[in-house]
């Protein structure tokens, strides 16, 4: 007969544990990105970009893979070079 009573309680501080713990997560503040992580992130969209034109030309050998195209246009870009 205690089973419910016990059961309800516990649910109900699980549920309010549970709040807690996402509110917390909510209220963590955000890191702002590194200029190296920004710098990163633009060269990645100016790569996208070339892949997806490049592609769309015909342009790309049969066995290139976005990896090995990121890895060349990102050193390409890294250095200061054009396409």
């Amino acid at each position: 007969m205690m089973n419910g009573p016990v059961s309800a309680a516990l649910a109900a501080a699980m549920t309010f544990a549970l709040a807690g713990a996402a509110q917390a997560v909510e209220t963590k503040p955000k890191k702002e990105p590194t200029a190296a992580q920004m710098a990163a992130r633009e060269r990645m969209s100016k790569c996208s970009l070339e892949w997806k034109d490049a592609k769309a030309g015909g342009k790309l050998a049969k066995d290139m893979k976005w990896p090995a195209f990121w890895s060349a246009c990102n050193k390409r870009l890294k250095e200061g070079t054009k396409a």
